[in-house]
């Protein structure tokens, strides 16, 4: 629907298929249930406090994770919504050991991977958290799927995209034809376009990461946290420390600002925190649509190759001059 200037998601999808032909059929059918999933999500998410769904569900996940009550409400939603559509073939999530196979999918030529929820640790204080998700397209659709089609390099993904739940609800995607923003407008329940053509600075003034593990983290990187603080009036330094604690609110950010986030290994974490394929992947596509850059310090993202449906990886991802400061600084 197009209407005073005012163009949907619906309508911003249907246009690109014009323009892009493999925009087309299943892959508009998975936006469509992305988008309801969204809303859905969205609705509990608002009323959190007020329909006892805030706390802890009482059980881990793989991830060894403790699992609150809207990690695995959001889990369900978008579950049940790829099994009634039949577009998706089968789903990894953050909150399932193994695969999900869509009973309706058998046929289907996508394969989707989530995180229903991420910062789902920062539910019961209101901070802002969000939908994760990345779309790949099935290697042998005349065959049963492998796991070859499922384990994927992220340069292989199709479209990728987050939802944040903040002041405002919002969409943000990619096709591999740049970045575009969509803000729910509650009065219409339509997302609409609001960030159009996104692109993050080549250089921002914001350094986002964790800096109570600062002593266990790799020494390039200490180095470029002191470099960060540091005084220089001509290049904006001391940069400002901004954590959230939830990827896709720190992201968020520093994608329209200009920034970079940090989550390399350390001791405890020798293969970093962020799993590869449902959070890593698609912000490192998203981010270099808009113009920035994601590595996990020596191999670029979305080039490491996944041995493992929820394998992890350090991640430093940002503004393309900031990724290639630490980069230098790792040696």
């Amino acid at each position: 629907m197009k209407k005073n200037n005012i163009i949907t998601l619906n309508q911003f999808i249907s246009d690109q298929q014009n323009q892009f032909p493999f925009v087309k059929g299943s892959l508009s059918k998975i936006f469509r249930d992305i988008q309801l999933a969204a809303k859905m999500i969205n609705r509990d998410v608002r009323k959190a406090g007020l329909i006892d769904v805030l706390g802890n569900f009482g059980e881990t996940n793989i991830q060894g994770e403790e699992q609150k009550k809207l990690d695995v409400i959001s889990n369900d939603v978008f579950l049940k919504l790829m099994d009634f559509g039949g577009d998706c073939v089968c789903v990894v999530s953050e909150e399932n050991d193994d695969i999900h196979w869509c009973p309706n999918g058998a046929d289907a030529k996508y394969i989707l991977a989530i995180d229903p929820l991420d910062g789902s640790s920062n539910i019961d204080v209101n901070a802002s958290i969000g939908s994760i998700f990345s779309i790949y397209k099935r290697l042998s659709p005349d065959k049963p799927v492998s796991k070859e089609d499922i384990l994927q390099k992220g340069t292989a993904q199709v479209a990728a995209g987050y939802v944040i739940y903040g002041t405002a609800t919002m969409l943000v995607y990619t096709t591999g034809n740049g970045v575009n923003g969509f803000t729910l407008d509650d009065s219409i329940q339509e997302f609409c376009l609001s960030h159009p053509d996104i692109k993050t600075p080549e250089t921002g003034t914001i350094f986002s990461l964790n800096e109570g593990n600062l002593n266990e983290f790799p020494q390039g990187v200490i180095d470029y946290i002191a470099w960060c603080k540091e005084s220089n009036k001509e290049e904006q330094r001391p940069y400002s420390a901004r954590y959230i604690g939830s990827l896709i609110a720190d992201f968020h950010r520093n994608l329209l600002k200009g920034g970079i986030y940090l989550y390399p290994s350390t001791a405890k974490a020798p293969n970093g925190k962020l799993r590869l394929l449902y959070e890593c992947n698609p912000m490192a596509f998203l981010v270099e649509q808009a113009g920035g850059k994601a590595t996990n310090g020596s191999i670029r993202i979305m080039e490491i190759e996944p041995t493992d449906l929820h394998q992890r990886s350090p991640i430093i991802i940002g503004s393309n001059n900031m990724v290639n400061k630490v980069i230098e600084m790792l040696g």
